[in-house]
């Protein structure tokens, strides 16, 4: 046997022998082998232990040895479509959730994905605006031949209409029945929102003609509320009462919703006459006008500056007793600050506040504008702390408006103090830094200004051309024009050009000084940058210009630096 053995070593060391005849040479040998023994063993059994290697499939040895990285760890052992719509919608990182709905169907053993799981991801990436993976997703359900719900389209097509897509709204919408999914008015009415939304008020009313006899979908009164609402918005009044009368004809009565609609067109044309008239038939029906139908009212009244004839609505509103509602005190308190009457104003904010409203920050900006620009300050302070107390945190804008009122007003230490208040709670912003760097810089305070500067860079919060103008303009006014130029090199390394008034304000100070060199070198730099104003050429003519010849010589030499 073991010369057997030296033997088939030999013939391997001599001969080239191809894989495929690895197996039988292997065999033929076992076979000698076991016939010098006296065993018999036939052909077909040694084959049938000892394979050939050409008959093995590779990708299958690999697929059994190889295995996929979960997107997250630890991956469940046991996986459900029920855990996997939690672990979908729970992941904050979209595209994370993406890979685990993709690596649960290709890699888990014995998963098959269902309508929820669908739904689940479809949703998040619709709401992301997402379209190409849900498209994609749609394609592959369809393909799958899962049982359908119509949520799933509903919440695509409201997506899409909230994306400013309406005609993809409008695609989805008409495949629905491909997925073996009846159209309901839920769907219909989905994406007759999504069309008013984007002003395609003209489809809205060819849809709802065809709705019936085109998708087989019956129009309701919810239907026809979207109708007159986008006819309203097409200033098609008329029309949209002549459907209102018609409404009945259909199977419908009109409702609260379909008298304020159209009160609401009658509002936005002026006609107060004809709103008024709506009105009274809401009431003549015996129905209690709800806080919107009061508010529409309002707002077309302060919207003519007819603000007494608002109050009056709103005190008709108090008496029977409906509660306003977080629209109506935005409507009043924008025309309070309108008529300059802060005290109402605040007076409704405060009421505002105690109802549990959160108002939005632009109108906290309002606010507070008419109440410093009364000189009333404190009060508008004061409202601040009210807005920390409630939880209602004032943000950038808010912040910035009220350092901007304290400075313009001297108060620069009360703005600083504010500001420190304000960077506990949150990152301030390129504005809320300007505002209080500019009042620093008017003042004469250039070292609080460049501590503040400083500040702002260290924090990440990068430096417009407002602020290097700002700090230009403040050294130049306490006569340090050389920091002024400085400035102007850095904020031109940064690409951000300063305005006309910058290159003046820093030439004058140069000027003053007595620097013509530097003089020249800024209006150089600002011819090259395109921004030389008249104030900056009257400067150099009529101040700097001793005699015609040595004028026209500093002039060629400016332009010839920026010729070149």
């Amino acid at each position: 046997m073991a010369a057997a053995v030296r033997c088939l070593l030999y013939s391997r060391s001599r001969l080239e022998i191809r894989p495929s005849e690895r197996a039988d040479l292997f065999v033929s040998t076992m076979l000698r082998l076991s016939q010098s023994h006296h065993r018999r063993l036939s052909t077909r059994d040694i084959v049938s232990r000892f394979r050939p290697f050409s008959t093995v499939d590779p990708d299958q040895t690999l697929l059994q040895s190889y295995t996929v990285t979960p997107p997250i760890k630890p991956w469940p052992q046991r996986l459900y479509p029920k855990r996997l719509v939690s672990m979908v919608t729970r992941q904050q990182n979209l595209d994370l959730a993406l890979q685990i709905f993709h690596h649960a169907s290709k890699f888990h053993p014995g998963f098959s994905q269902n309508y929820d799981t669908y739904h689940a991801i479809i949703r998040r990436l619709s709401r992301a605006r997402e379209f190409a993976p849900v498209e994609s997703l749609l394609s592959d359900l369809r393909r799958s031949q899962i049982k359908c719900g119509e949520n799933l389209f509903i919440d695509v097509i409201r997506s899409y209409g909230l994306a400013g897509r309406p005609d993809s709204a409008l695609k989805t919408f008409l495949r629905i029945e491909t997925f073996g999914v009846q159209r309901s008015v839920r769907s219909l009415n989905t994406l007759l929102n999504a069309l008013v939304q984007n002003k395609r008020y003209t489809l809205v009313h060819v849809l709802f003609k065809n709705s019936k006899a085109r998708f087989g979908v019956v129009p309701n009164v919810f239907t026809c509320n979207i109708l007159l609402k986008a006819m309203c918005k097409k200033n098609d009044v008329e029309g949209a009462v002549k459907v209102l009368d018609e409404m009945p004809a259909m199977g419908m009565v009109p409702n609260l919703v379909s008298y304020t609609t159209i009160l609401g067109g009658y509002v936005a044309r002026g006609d107060m006459v004809s709103a008024r008239k709506v009105f009274g038939e809401v009431l003549d029906r015996g129905w209690v006008p709800d806080a919107t139908t009061y508010t529409v009212l309002m707002d077309g009244f302060c919207k003519l500056g007819r603000l007494v004839d608002a109050i009056k609505v709103m005190d008709e509103m108090e008496e029977n007793e409906v509660e306003a509602n977080e629209v109506t005190y935005g409507v009043m308190i924008e025309a309070y600050c309108k008529e300059k009457r802060s005290g109402e104003a605040r007076n409704l904010l405060d009421d505002m506040l105690d109802k549990k409203y959160i108002p939005s920050s632009a109108l906290c900006c309002k606010v507070i504008d008419v109440l410093c620009a009364e000189g009333k300050v404190g009060d508008a302070c004061e409202l601040w702390k009210r807005l920390l107390k409630k939880n209602a945190t004032p943000d950038n804008a808010i912040s910035s408006t009220l350092i901007h009122w304290l400075c313009k007003q001297g108060k620069i230490w009360e703005a600083r103090k504010l500001f420190n208040e304000f960077e506990k709670g949150s990152m301030p912003s390129v504005l809320t830094y300007n505002m209080l760097i500019e009042g620093m810089c008017e003042r004469g305070e250039l070292c609080e200004a460049a501590r503040l500067w400083d500040d702002m860079v260290e924090k990440g919060c990068t430096p417009n051309a407002f602020t290097y103008n700002m700090l230009i303009k403040g050294f130049c006014k306490v006569r340090n024009a050389k920091e002024g130029i400085s400035i102007l090199e850095e904020l031109l390394e940064k690409e951000c050009l300063p305005d006309k008034l910058t290159y003046s304000v820093l030439i004058q100070g140069l000027y003053d000084l007595g620097m013509e060199e530097e003089v020249i070198k800024v209006l150089s730099m600002a011819l090259s940058n395109e921004v030389v104003g008249d104030d900056s050429w009257g400067l150099f003519f009529v101040e700097m210009v001793d005699d015609l010849d040595s004028g026209i010589c500093d002039l060629n030499r400016i332009l010839m630096e920026n010729a070149s």
